[in-house]
Protein backbone atom coordinates (compact mmCIF):
# COMPACT_ATOMS: atom_id res chain seq x y z
CA UNK A 1 0.00 0.00 0.00
CA UNK A 2 2.87 2.50 0.74
CA UNK A 3 3.92 1.82 -2.84
CA UNK A 4 1.06 2.87 -4.10
CA UNK A 5 0.91 5.67 -2.15
CA UNK A 6 4.21 6.90 -3.18
CA UNK A 7 3.61 6.63 -6.55
CA UNK A 8 0.83 8.32 -6.31
CA UNK A 9 2.01 11.18 -4.76
CA UNK A 10 5.32 11.60 -6.75
CA UNK A 11 3.14 11.45 -9.74
CA UNK A 12 0.93 14.27 -8.44
CA UNK A 13 4.25 15.94 -8.07
CA UNK A 14 5.27 15.20 -11.78
CA UNK A 15 2.11 16.16 -13.27
CA UNK A 16 2.61 19.80 -11.10
CA UNK A 17 5.33 20.22 -13.67
CA UNK A 18 3.95 19.23 -16.37
CA UNK A 19 0.96 21.51 -15.42
CA UNK A 20 3.35 24.56 -15.04
CA UNK A 21 4.56 24.47 -18.08
CA UNK A 22 1.73 22.81 -20.39
CA UNK A 23 -0.43 25.64 -18.32
CA UNK A 24 1.38 28.50 -20.39
CA UNK A 25 0.91 26.15 -23.86
CA UNK A 26 -2.53 25.75 -23.51
CA UNK A 27 -3.21 29.21 -22.61
CA UNK A 28 -1.40 30.66 -25.30
CA UNK A 29 -3.26 28.18 -27.82
CA UNK A 30 -6.84 28.58 -26.32
CA UNK A 31 -6.99 32.55 -26.31
CA UNK A 32 -4.36 33.33 -29.33
CA UNK A 33 -4.52 29.74 -31.42
CA UNK A 34 -0.20 29.88 -31.61
CA UNK A 35 1.04 26.71 -30.96
CA UNK A 36 4.28 27.92 -29.53
CA UNK A 37 6.99 25.58 -30.15
CA UNK A 38 9.63 27.73 -28.44
CA UNK A 39 8.12 27.27 -25.42
CA UNK A 40 10.23 24.58 -23.72
CA UNK A 41 13.54 28.35 -24.75
CA UNK A 42 11.49 30.20 -22.48
CA UNK A 43 11.74 27.62 -19.87
CA UNK A 44 15.71 27.15 -20.32
CA UNK A 45 16.49 30.47 -20.25
CA UNK A 46 14.51 30.75 -17.06
CA UNK A 47 15.82 27.90 -15.54
CA UNK A 48 19.41 29.07 -16.27
CA UNK A 49 19.42 33.01 -15.57
CA UNK A 50 17.24 31.59 -12.30
CA UNK A 51 20.13 29.53 -11.29
CA UNK A 52 22.68 32.05 -12.52
CA UNK A 53 21.25 34.91 -9.89
CA UNK A 54 20.19 32.61 -6.96
CA UNK A 55 22.98 30.57 -6.37
CA UNK A 56 25.49 34.19 -5.89
CA UNK A 57 22.79 35.19 -3.56
CA UNK A 58 22.60 32.32 -1.33
CA UNK A 59 23.48 29.12 -3.17
CA UNK A 60 21.11 26.43 -0.82
CA UNK A 61 18.77 28.18 0.97
CA UNK A 62 15.25 29.46 0.55
CA UNK A 63 16.29 32.90 -0.13
CA UNK A 64 18.43 31.77 -2.78
CA UNK A 65 15.64 29.52 -4.67
CA UNK A 66 12.83 32.36 -3.78
CA UNK A 67 15.06 34.64 -5.74
CA UNK A 68 15.46 32.61 -8.89
CA UNK A 69 11.59 31.56 -9.18
CA UNK A 70 11.28 35.51 -9.13
CA UNK A 71 13.82 35.93 -11.71
CA UNK A 72 12.93 32.69 -13.65
CA UNK A 73 9.28 33.86 -13.73
CA UNK A 74 10.58 37.67 -15.08
CA UNK A 75 12.92 36.54 -17.40
CA UNK A 76 10.23 33.70 -18.48
CA UNK A 77 7.60 37.04 -18.88
CA UNK A 78 9.84 39.10 -20.63
CA UNK A 79 11.30 36.72 -23.32
CA UNK A 80 7.65 35.57 -23.64
CA UNK A 81 6.39 39.02 -24.73
CA UNK A 82 9.24 40.14 -26.66
CA UNK A 83 9.06 36.90 -29.22
CA UNK A 84 5.44 38.12 -29.39
CA UNK A 85 5.81 41.24 -29.92
CA UNK A 86 8.99 40.98 -32.42
CA UNK A 87 7.74 38.19 -34.16
CA UNK A 88 4.14 36.62 -33.24
CA UNK A 89 2.20 39.78 -34.05
CA UNK A 90 2.88 39.73 -37.48
CA UNK A 91 2.32 36.36 -37.61
CA UNK A 92 -1.39 35.60 -36.42
CA UNK A 93 -2.94 34.97 -39.42
CA UNK A 94 -0.13 33.20 -40.52
CA UNK A 95 -0.30 29.33 -38.73
CA UNK A 96 2.59 27.62 -40.78
CA UNK A 97 4.83 30.43 -40.63
CA UNK A 98 3.89 30.29 -36.99
CA UNK A 99 4.79 26.56 -36.53
CA UNK A 100 8.24 27.09 -38.52
CA UNK A 101 9.63 30.00 -37.05
CA UNK A 102 8.73 28.55 -32.91
CA UNK A 103 10.15 25.64 -33.58
CA UNK A 104 13.44 27.72 -35.69
CA UNK A 105 13.60 29.56 -32.18
CA UNK A 106 13.36 26.12 -30.44
CA UNK A 107 16.44 25.08 -32.22
CA UNK A 108 18.35 28.25 -32.48
CA UNK A 109 18.15 28.55 -28.51
CA UNK A 110 19.71 24.95 -27.93
CA UNK A 111 22.63 25.65 -29.77
CA UNK A 112 22.53 29.10 -27.81
CA UNK A 113 22.52 27.79 -24.67
CA UNK A 114 25.15 25.08 -24.78
CA UNK A 115 27.37 27.68 -26.23
CA UNK A 116 27.13 29.80 -23.81
CA UNK A 117 26.55 27.89 -20.40
CA UNK A 118 27.89 24.28 -21.81
CA UNK A 119 26.29 20.89 -23.07
CA UNK A 120 26.76 19.17 -19.38
CA UNK A 121 24.03 19.29 -16.79
CA UNK A 122 24.85 21.72 -14.04
CA UNK A 123 23.69 20.48 -10.55
CA UNK A 124 21.89 22.64 -8.34
CA UNK A 125 22.04 23.11 -4.67
CA UNK A 126 18.62 22.41 -2.52
CA UNK A 127 17.13 24.08 0.90
CA UNK A 128 18.29 21.06 2.96
CA UNK A 129 14.19 20.44 3.20
CA UNK A 130 13.33 19.76 -0.06
CA UNK A 131 16.48 17.17 0.18
CA UNK A 132 14.47 15.32 2.93
CA UNK A 133 11.20 13.12 2.96
CA UNK A 134 7.81 13.38 4.91
CA UNK A 135 6.21 9.75 5.89
CA UNK A 136 2.68 9.41 4.88
CA UNK A 137 0.88 6.46 5.85
CA UNK A 138 4.79 4.37 5.82
CA UNK A 139 5.18 5.93 2.35
CA UNK A 140 8.37 8.14 2.27
CA UNK A 141 7.33 11.35 0.08
CA UNK A 142 10.19 13.58 -1.26
CA UNK A 143 9.39 17.02 -0.21
CA UNK A 144 10.20 18.40 -3.38
CA UNK A 145 6.77 17.24 -4.75
CA UNK A 146 4.92 19.16 -1.78
CA UNK A 147 6.11 22.59 -3.54
CA UNK A 148 5.59 21.40 -6.73
CA UNK A 149 1.92 20.57 -5.71
CA UNK A 150 1.30 24.37 -4.15
CA UNK A 151 3.21 26.08 -6.92
CA UNK A 152 0.92 24.60 -9.41
CA UNK A 153 -2.22 25.30 -7.56
CA UNK A 154 -1.14 28.91 -7.49
CA UNK A 155 -0.22 29.18 -10.97
CA UNK A 156 -4.04 27.55 -11.61
CA UNK A 157 -5.73 29.57 -9.07
CA UNK A 158 -3.88 33.27 -10.55
CA UNK A 159 -4.83 32.33 -14.11
CA UNK A 160 -8.12 31.38 -13.45
CA UNK A 161 -8.62 34.48 -11.03
CA UNK A 162 -7.29 36.77 -13.66
CA UNK A 163 -9.15 35.52 -16.35
CA UNK A 164 -12.62 35.86 -14.59
CA UNK A 165 -12.18 38.73 -12.35
CA UNK A 166 -9.75 41.23 -13.98
CA UNK A 167 -10.60 43.90 -17.13
CA UNK A 168 -7.68 42.63 -18.80
CA UNK A 169 -8.92 39.27 -18.13
CA UNK A 170 -12.41 40.11 -19.88
CA UNK A 171 -10.53 42.19 -22.41
CA UNK A 172 -8.65 39.46 -23.44
CA UNK A 173 -11.80 37.14 -23.56
CA UNK A 174 -13.55 39.47 -25.40
CA UNK A 175 -11.14 39.63 -28.02
CA UNK A 176 -10.91 36.21 -28.78
CA UNK A 177 -14.37 36.28 -29.34
CA UNK A 178 -14.80 38.75 -31.33
CA UNK A 179 -11.69 41.23 -32.15
CA UNK A 180 -12.52 43.65 -34.82
CA UNK A 181 -15.46 44.42 -32.09
CA UNK A 182 -13.45 45.04 -29.22
CA UNK A 183 -10.98 46.71 -31.38
CA UNK A 184 -13.65 49.39 -32.47
CA UNK A 185 -14.21 50.03 -28.78
CA UNK A 186 -10.91 51.54 -28.69
CA UNK A 187 -9.61 48.78 -26.81
CA UNK A 188 -6.11 48.26 -27.79
CA UNK A 189 -6.14 44.05 -28.19
CA UNK A 190 -2.60 43.46 -29.10
CA UNK A 191 -1.35 44.58 -25.64
CA UNK A 192 -4.08 42.19 -24.25
CA UNK A 193 -2.43 39.66 -26.30
CA UNK A 194 0.84 40.22 -25.37
CA UNK A 195 0.42 40.06 -21.66
CA UNK A 196 -1.39 36.56 -22.36
CA UNK A 197 2.10 35.53 -23.46
CA UNK A 198 3.83 37.21 -20.87
CA UNK A 199 1.75 35.18 -18.59
CA UNK A 200 2.68 31.66 -20.11
CA UNK A 201 6.08 32.74 -20.21
CA UNK A 202 6.23 33.10 -16.52
CA UNK A 203 4.40 30.15 -16.21
CA UNK A 204 7.02 28.52 -17.85
CA UNK A 205 9.91 30.09 -15.97
CA UNK A 206 8.39 28.95 -12.60
CA UNK A 207 8.32 25.56 -14.24
CA UNK A 208 11.98 25.66 -15.39
CA UNK A 209 13.15 27.01 -12.07
CA UNK A 210 11.06 23.92 -10.14
CA UNK A 211 12.02 21.25 -12.75
CA UNK A 212 15.81 22.78 -11.94
CA UNK A 213 14.33 21.43 -8.43
CA UNK A 214 13.25 18.34 -9.69
CA UNK A 215 15.38 16.93 -11.42
CA UNK A 216 18.54 18.26 -9.82
CA UNK A 217 20.40 19.87 -12.65
CA UNK A 218 19.43 22.91 -15.30
CA UNK A 219 20.70 21.90 -19.24
CA UNK A 220 20.37 23.33 -22.41
CA UNK A 221 17.58 20.45 -22.89
CA UNK A 222 15.96 21.22 -19.94
CA UNK A 223 12.98 22.78 -22.09
CA UNK A 224 13.25 20.33 -24.49
CA UNK A 225 12.40 17.10 -22.47
CA UNK A 226 9.46 18.83 -20.97
CA UNK A 227 7.74 20.42 -23.81
CA UNK A 228 7.31 16.82 -25.41
CA UNK A 229 5.25 15.82 -22.31
CA UNK A 230 3.21 19.39 -22.03
CA UNK A 231 2.20 19.06 -25.83
CA UNK A 232 0.66 15.63 -24.70
CA UNK A 233 -0.75 17.09 -21.34
CA UNK A 234 -2.47 19.87 -23.51
CA UNK A 235 -3.83 17.53 -26.38
CA UNK A 236 -5.11 14.73 -24.33
CA UNK A 237 -6.78 17.89 -21.97
CA UNK A 238 -7.90 19.23 -24.95
CA UNK A 239 -6.24 22.45 -26.82
CA UNK A 240 -7.07 25.27 -25.28
CA UNK A 241 -8.49 24.22 -22.26
CA UNK A 242 -6.68 25.08 -18.75
CA UNK A 243 -8.33 22.83 -16.76
CA UNK A 244 -8.24 19.88 -19.28
CA UNK A 245 -4.36 20.75 -18.98
CA UNK A 246 -4.94 20.17 -15.33
CA UNK A 247 -6.44 17.25 -15.04
CA UNK A 248 -4.77 15.53 -18.36
CA UNK A 249 -1.43 16.50 -16.19
CA UNK A 250 -2.17 14.24 -13.21
CA UNK A 251 -3.64 11.22 -15.45
CA UNK A 252 -0.42 11.44 -17.44
CA UNK A 253 2.22 11.49 -14.85
CA UNK A 254 0.72 8.71 -12.41
CA UNK A 255 0.05 6.99 -15.28
CA UNK A 256 3.77 6.97 -16.16
CA UNK A 257 4.99 6.51 -12.36
CA UNK A 258 3.14 3.52 -12.39
CA UNK A 259 4.25 1.92 -15.53
CA UNK A 260 7.58 3.09 -14.66
CA UNK A 261 7.60 0.77 -11.79
CA UNK A 262 5.37 -2.05 -12.86
CA UNK A 263 5.69 -2.84 -16.02
CA UNK A 264 9.46 -1.77 -16.43
CA UNK A 265 10.29 1.37 -16.83
CA UNK A 266 7.63 1.69 -19.97
CA UNK A 267 6.06 5.37 -18.52
CA UNK A 268 7.17 6.81 -21.58
CA UNK A 269 5.56 4.46 -23.76
CA UNK A 270 2.72 3.82 -21.86
CA UNK A 271 2.03 7.69 -22.40
CA UNK A 272 2.20 7.75 -26.22
CA UNK A 273 -0.24 4.59 -26.28
CA UNK A 274 -2.55 6.75 -23.94
CA UNK A 275 -2.16 9.76 -26.00
CA UNK A 276 -2.67 7.74 -29.01
CA UNK A 277 -5.94 6.12 -27.77
CA UNK A 278 -7.28 9.55 -26.48
CA UNK A 279 -6.99 11.10 -30.48
CA UNK A 280 -8.74 7.48 -31.18
CA UNK A 281 -11.19 8.05 -28.99
CA UNK A 282 -12.15 11.42 -28.65
CA UNK A 283 -9.83 13.51 -31.25
CA UNK A 284 -10.63 16.86 -29.20
CA UNK A 285 -9.85 15.58 -26.06
CA UNK A 286 -11.09 15.36 -22.79
CA UNK A 287 -12.13 19.04 -22.19
CA UNK A 288 -11.82 20.30 -25.91
CA UNK A 289 -14.17 22.06 -27.37
CA UNK A 290 -15.87 20.37 -30.80
CA UNK A 291 -14.90 21.65 -33.84
CA UNK A 292 -17.49 24.27 -35.55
Amino acid sequence: MDTIILLVITGLGLGALYFLVASGLSLIYGLMGVLNFAHGAFLTISAFLGWEVGRRVSDGTWLGLAISAVVGMAVGAIVAALTEFLIIRRLYERHIEQALVTVGLSLASVALFEGTWGTDPIYTVRPDWLTETTTILGARIPNDRFLLIACALVVLGGIVLFLNRTRYGLIIRAGVENRHMVTALGIDVRRAFTLVFAIGGAAAGLGGVLASVYYGYVSAHLGSILLIFAFIVTVIGGLGSLTGAAIASILVAVLQQLANFYLGGTGDLVVVVALAAVLLVRPRGLLGKAAA
